[in-house]
């Protein structure tokens, strides 16, 4: 019942339409936030709601300000952890025909984006739902293609063999921005001596044949060790020959690592001499496992000396830098591992299919120790890189792989990041040096559910065929038919002769087609090019998690300048992730995994997880320092709740004190005004003016921080207990009384559109009971805040908050004590803070006046002389006020004294004031209020 009410009360204040009612409207105001496409592999959670709650609160600040929101919602639907979810059920998945993976994976990614998608509506994001986009539509498809044969043709995309992250638990290659590392990952460390078969021609003289040395090495991954093709030095670092104390035999190692080496292998050196680096030149070593290969010194820049030994065992088909070696010096770069992380044939039978990771490990260190290679074996605990999703191991294996050359395009992505505006700006420097790391981007996965890369090969030599007229050809069939093409139709259907002519006339029997597909970074990296309207194709925000600069950010950015030499946005607003209320990580077996549906509509047991509803979450997500880390739990949750239960209440008191109240003919001119009521119009103007600027700067936690500040400290705290005699006391048509009401009908208006954007549907219920806006548009469809710049009156502060240091002097010195009870006398010699009080009450002594309504006692007596007739135990207050006018120009101290004094009159029984003759009968304004017929009694 209640969820009917919701949504009919949705329907009626036209929440749905929004979006399509904004698009259009005839403005040259445009707002373009570009939505980065969640992953369509699981159900909502509350980092969707962090990410998809900030950018409709941006939004819907813009559809308010009049610009016309440019938003499509999107999801990246393709990829390696969709495909392993579809199959995670299913028996003998590896036997399924990559049509049918693709079927499935196609029906688990749709079935996950209804069930987001239902959520993001839930939580009030404004969108058209029925136009998202989707990285598996044909036509996203087809301009993805578009832009990957751009960067092909400008020579930004190749084909190359070299060392690549792999996962052998997918049979993958992966990116960086797909691994995560794990701080407590434990290898087989081991020191490994590789015996010298020819000695540095410069250290003949220290290391003769009669005493044999060995090049002494270290590394975490004993498997690499058969794929050994070199040893590597620093040539500017210092080496030592050293002695072993228990042994006799004498190695080389680096300087700096003698001693911690030698403690490691729990022994003791003799350093015999020391050499430059650079004196190793023209050594080489015999393989520690094969006999008869040879493995030579070679100097290299990556070598380090804060761990191992200083020299660096090199395996070009398992490194990076030892790959760049291995090409500049023309060394094999064999790999002796198959995409399942074992040992391949070429390992030689002792290794075969052993897994290097286990089993195959095992057998190499076996081998060294046989050999008598192995010096120590030892447990290392490191930092390691796993699939992000299987959470497992990877290893770092050479293949056939393709790559954008990074190297050629970062220096302008750096160039055009410079120009964008990073909020917050500490995120602009991360990004930058995430930038200059990356050397390439290996953008080919062996997997089917994805976007095939549009490449054929010839069956003899393994050469690649693409250019235009087999990219335009495939792109055509990509339109019509989605990427399953690829995959159904036969080669004959995807590659013309026209195509083969240019290529040299082979027959179409000569080539297969591709299998790799493209990396969902370079999917939704290509967004840009699908969704982004105009000439300009530029979006003002893209607004993700942290984790985007290296990801979506970069590939948007990367492809873009690639293709267009700029960026597609002009601001990037990065937010932290979501973590338990105690800033631990979120994890079921710890339970303290929030989920937003149960936030929203409570859990089984909603005594243990009560319905919040939509706003709370909103809330949430609003008052958050979004630029670190946000905390989320029951704690946090009853907080925003207690939070919105407060402004409904300031709400309820404006809205139950603006009935019979009409704007357009009973508002009284701001000149006309109480002072005080002069002086709430100039506080709303400059809390407009502020929390404006806050959602600008896309800081909604000041906006709250404001909002609240301002309902607590200005309104209820101040204002309306000020006002509660005039409004409730006063005749209903007295100008004192819509003096204040006009205030009241302003400030709610004002407050209402403050946090519309962040609590949507609170802002639609408060428009739908405002006596006179039955008939609005309702909130977002009329504008954003209109504070009057007349009501901007800096002077006026001065009048009313030295009213107010007076009224704090009186109400301190009778602490617990009704105000009430009694009269106050204000002495303060002649001067500005006299003239301004005598501006609030004219005459000497008042019960009506505007400066006895702010000190809030029955009357108010204002001298400029110390009165004679004080008793001598009278409670008088000192203190002074500092008067600052005109920017400083006019500055002026005055003292004042407050005489707190029971009052002798007795109380009113309609107002309870003490200003009666008798308690029975009413006070003379009173009487006066009733005698017109027109008051409350």
């Amino acid at each position: 019942m209640v969820l009917v009410f919701f949504f009919l009360f949705l329907q009626k204040c036209g929440f749905s339409e929004l979006y399509s009612w904004q698009r259009q409207r005839k403005t040259k105001q445009e707002f373009c936030l570009h939505d980065g496409p969640p992953y369509a592999n699981g159900d909502p959670h509350v980092g969707h709601a962090l990410n998809k709650i900030l950018k409709d609160i941006t939004n819907r600040f813009h559809v308010m300000r009049g610009y016309k929101v440019h938003y499509v919602p999107g999801w990246d639907c393709h990829g390696l952890p969709i495909e392993l979810k579809a199959l995670s059920e299913v028996k003998g998945a590896e036997n399924l025909s990559p049509m049918e993976i693709r079927r499935r994976a196609r029906a688990f990614a749709e079935s996950a984006i209804e069930k987001q998608k239902s959520a993001f509506i839930r939580w009030g994001v404004m969108a058209d739902w029925a136009n998202c986009y989707l990285t598996f539509d044909p036509k996203y498809e087809a301009n993805q293609l578009r832009v990957f044969y751009k960067m092909y043709d400008k020579g930004l995309i190749y084909r190359d063999y070299k060392p690549v992250f792999w996962s052998p638990s997918t049979k993958t290659a992966l990116a960086e921005a797909e691994l995560e590392y794990n701080e407590q990952h434990v290898s087989r460390s081991v020191y490994v001596k590789f015996p010298l078969l020819k000695s540095p021609p410069k250290l003949t003289s220290v290391i003769d044949g009669s005493s044999p040395a060995s090049v002494l090495v270290w590394t975490t991954q004993p498997w690499t060790v058969p794929a050994n093709q070199a040893v590597c030095y620093m040539p500017d670092s210092v080496y030592s020959i050293v002695k072993c104390a228990v042994t006799g035999q004498r190695f080389i190692l680096a300087a700096d690592r003698v001693e911690s080496t030698a403690a490691v292998l729990d022994t003791q050196f003799e350093v015999i001499s020391t050499c430059k680096g650079a004196d190793l030149a023209d050594g080489s070593c015999a393989h520690p496992t094969i006999p008869g290969r040879v493995s030579p010194l070679l100097p290299a820049n990556h070598v380090t000396m804060t761990k191992g030994t200083g020299l660096v065992h090199t395996a070009p088909a398992h490194g990076m830098e030892d790959y760049s070696v291995a090409s500049h010096h023309q060394l094999p770069t064999d790999c002796l591992v198959d995409e399942s992380g074992y040992f391949t044939e070429a390992a030689g039978p002792e290794l075969k299919n052993k897994n290097v990771l286990e089993e195959g490990n095992e057998a190499v260190i076996k081998m060294l120790q046989a050999a008598g290679s192995l010096l120590k074996e030892e447990k290392y605990v490191h930092s390691y890189p796993y699939d992000w999703r299987t959470k497992k191991p990877m290893i770092i294996r050479a293949s056939k792989q393709w790559f954008v050359n990074t190297a050629d395009v970062k220096a302008a992505a750096q160039d055009a990041l410079k120009k964008v505006k990073v909020i917050p700006t500490s995120a602009v420097n991360r990004m930058l040096e995430m930038l200059d790391r990356r050397t390439f981007w290996c953008i080919s996965r062996q997997r089917c559910w994805g976007v095939p890369i549009p490449a054929f090969y010839q069956k003899s030599t393994g050469e690649c065929l693409i250019n235009s007229e087999t990219i335009t050809d495939v792109i055509k069939i990509v339109e019509q038919q989605g990427t399953d093409a690829w995959w159904a139709l036969p080669i004959e259907q995807l590659l013309s002769k026209e195509a083969l002519a240019k290529a040299g006339g082979h027959d179409v029997s000569d080539y297969v087609k591709g299998q790799d597909v493209l990396d969902i970074w370079f999917d939704s990296g290509t967004s840009w090019a699908h969704v982004l309207e105009g000439a300009d194709q530029r979006a003002d925000t893209y607004l993700e998690g942290k984790d985007q600069l290296g990801g979506w950010f970069q590939s948007s950015l990367l492809t873009s300048v690639a293709t267009r030499k700029k960026a597609p946005y002009k601001t990037l607003v990065v937010h932290g992730f979501t973590l338990g209320e105690k800033g631990e990580k979120m994890s079921k077996s710890v339970g303290n995994v929030v989920d937003p549906d149960v936030v929203i509509n409570g859990g089984e047991d909603h005594t243990k997880d009560p319905p919040y509803g939509a706003d709370v979450l909103r809330w949430w997500v609003a008052e958050s320092n979004v630029f670190t880390e946000v905390l989320i739990g029951p704690v946090v949750l009853n907080a925003a709740r207690d939070d919105i239960n407060k402004l409904r209440n300031t709400l309820r008191f404006m809205l139950g004190n603006v009935e019979g109240f009409n704007p357009e003919t009973d508002s009284i001119p701001a000149a006309e005004m109480y002072i005080v009521d002069q002086y709430m119009l100039h506080l709303l103007h400059e809390y407009g003016s502020k929390v404006t600027e806050a959602y600008k700067q896309y800081d909604y936690s000041k906006v709250v921080r404001l909002l609240q500040a301002f309902c607590s400290k200005s309104l209820s705290n101040f204002y309306f207990s000020v006002i509660k005699d005039r409004l409730y006391c006063e005749e209903a048509k007295d100008p004192k009384r819509r003096s204040c009401q006009t205030v009241l009908a302003e400030a709610l208006d004002i407050i209402v559109r403050s946090f519309a954007p962040i609590l949507p549907h609170l802002a639609e219920e408060v428009f739908q009971y405002i006596p006179y806006k039955k008939d609005s548009e309702g909130v977002f469809r009329t504008g954003w805040i209109n504070a009057s710049s007349a009501w901007k009156k800096p002077g006026i502060e001065e009048a009313i908050e030295g009213a107010c240091a007076m009224r704090d002097s009186f109400l301190g010195s009778i602490s617990g004590k009704n105000s009430l009870e009694y009269e106050v006398i204000i002495v303060i010699e002649p001067g500005l803070l006299f003239e301004l009080m005598e501006a609030l009450q004219a005459e000497e002594t008042s019960s009506v006046s505007q400066l006895n309504e702010i000190m809030m006692a029955s009357q108010t007596t204002l001298l400029s002389e110390f009165p004679k007739e004080t008793p001598s135990d009278a409670n008088i207050i000192k203190g002074t006020f500092l008067i600052n006018l005109e920017g400083g120009d006019i500055c002026e101290q005055s003292s004042y004294k407050v005489i707190a004094r029971p009052i002798a009159k007795a109380k009113c029984p309609r107002c309870r004031r003490y200003t009666a003759e008798s308690s029975s009968t009413p006070c003379p304004r009173c009487l006066q209020v009733l005698a017109a017929g027109k008051g409350s009694t």
